[in-house]
């Protein structure tokens, strides 16, 4: 392998969607089959990570579609997007990613899985302190107002 290859497949497996909705599960898999010679899955699990995965890709689409700005951090967004799934949780890309972590972890049982969760939980908390901090660099009062009434992760839990 190329030092090109392993500097794209790096960067490959550093975005954030496919860390959580590829590498976790896979990892929790390939971790269940080896040590357990099977893999259990509560199927009424796997209705949240559907659900998440769900939100992640409704709330990305829905986010572009008011044009406001590029994939992950690429650059800051255009537009502050306050409507949709926005107006109920500032972050639910990120709690798409968030759900669909704590359903692999809740449908496998699985160590591995919730160590991904753990890890998933801290590397996006500490994101969206970066976010809010860029964003409201960007929108200034127009942002603060927005945080104020719209929790940051979930309503009536913030």
């Amino acid at each position: 392998m190329t030092d090109d290859m392993a500097d794209s497949l790096g960067r490959i497996a550093a975005r954030s969607p496919v860390q959580t909705f590829i590498l976790i599960p896979l990892l929790t898999l390939l971790g269940e089959a080896l040590t357990r010679r099977r893999i259990r899955l509560r199927g009424e699990w796997l209705l949240l990570c559907l659900a998440g995965y769900g939100l992640y890709r409704g709330a990305g689409r829905y986010r572009m579609a008011q044009g406001a700005g590029s994939e992950g951090f690429r650059r800051p967004p255009d537009k502050l997007v306050t409507t949709g799934p926005y107006a109920i949780s500032r972050n639910p890309m990120y709690l798409g990613h968030l759900l669909f972590s704590a359903g692999v972890a809740l449908a496998t049982g699985s160590p591995i899985a919730v160590g991904g969760f753990v890890y998933e939980w801290r590397r996006f908390t500490r994101r969206v302190r970066i976010d809010e901090e860029r964003i409201e660099k960007v929108f200034g009062e127009e942002y603060r107002e927005y945080r104020s009434r719209v929790p940051r992760w979930v309503p009536y839990w913030d």
